[in-house]
């Protein structure tokens, strides 16, 4: 008897809730929004994307009419998952990506048998940009890239890098250093670890030679003096003041390698809704409080343009797609 009134009741309840989303379904885009919006982040909590995505979605409520904005935590296969939620939600601009380089970039450039396609998501901003570094040891002989490559021309094979697996962004931030810097992928030989933090742990180690990754795990070791950065991705930063940017160390191709986050809804969403956050991030862009979240972030504000974001993203992935394939990765 308990169990058929216990039932009774759930049936209900989800005739209610049915009832409820219909209700918001069949709203305009034009009153948009006027539910909860949820940000699906790709990525563990803490990670670039996780900061960078939770930044937007507090700060930017308050342009939003004050609806909250909740992020959830969708990880696994790379991003991959969370990227694949989006792509199968309903384009009312209430189920929104967080996307990463690794799930617009990356992956898509690697893995021909991806359950999506980069452009098939509607492009809603760029957000920041996160700087890449390239070091080595302090102990080490070479001072410079220049001394760098000096070496690894001279001794093909001998010198080696540590990268989070094949398909990572370090492991093509390394691969391009070769490439742009006239070399082949012979000549350093990669060493996989598990993460990006066990990457500059192997430099620091002395298991590798060189390496290129994220600024933040780099950043504390360089201003402690126990590694030495030869080169920033985009640009000089603050931070480490005294570093040459690729472009001042001989490399400006190297400028294209560097982390990105993004916001981008499932294909074909309301140009309405598409316009209403062009308008939140027009807005964002000079609040001082979403420019200081990204300032403790770490990351380079990098706002821009609907039809801007898609290309720059286009771009991103024509880059891993042409490096991939002369890597002999693709899938």
């Amino acid at each position: 008897m308990m169990y058929a009134k216990t039932k009774v009741l759930a049936l209900f309840a989800v005739a209610v809730l049915a009832s409820i989303s219909g209700a918001y379904a069949a709203q305009p885009a034009a009153q948009y929004p006027t539910k909860p919006i949820m940000f699906v982040i790709p990525f563990a909590a803490g990670g670039d994307s996780d900061l960078s995505g939770r930044n937007v979605a507090q700060v930017g409520s308050k342009y939003l009419n004050n609806v909250p904005i909740v992020s959830v935590n969708r990880v696994g296969a790379s991003g991959a998952i969370g990227a694949m939620a989006v792509k199968n939600a309903v384009p009312d601009g209430y189920t929104l990506l967080v996307a990463r380089i690794a799930t617009h970039a990356i992956l898509p450039a690697v893995d021909s048998k991806l359950g999506y396609k980069w452009d098939e998501f509607t492009m809603l901003s760029l957000i920041e940009l996160n700087p890449y570094i390239c070091f080595v040891r302090t102990e080490s002989p070479y001072r410079a890239a220049q001394d760098l490559v000096g070496a690894l021309r001279k001794q093909p094979g001998k010198l080696n890098f540590s990268t989070a697996g094949v398909a990572t962004s370090q492991n093509m931030a390394a691969q391009y250093f070769m490439t742009v810097a006239g070399l082949t992928k012979d000549h350093a030989v990669g060493i996989h670890y598990k993460g990006g933090g066990e990457v500059t742990v192997a430099v620091l180690g002395g298991q590798v030679d060189f390496a290129c990754n994220n600024a933040p795990t780099v950043i504390p070791q360089v201003k402690a003096n126990r590694l030495r950065a030869l080169f920033v991705t985009p640009t000089r930063i603050d931070d480490l003041p005294g570093v040459q940017s690729a472009r001042e160390a001989g490399y400006p191709d190297m400028e294209k390698i560097v982390g990105w986050t993004a916001l981008m809804g499932p294909g074909g969403m309301p140009k309405t809704i598409v316009n209403k956050w062009a308008g939140v991030f027009a807005q964002l862009a000079k609040d001082p409080d979403w420019q200081a979240g990204n300032a403790r972030i770490g990351g380079i504000a990098a706002i821009r343009s609907p039809a801007e974001s898609d290309q720059y993203v286009r771009e991103q992935y024509e880059l891993y797609y042409k490096l991939a394939t002369g890597l002999g990765i693709r899938q």
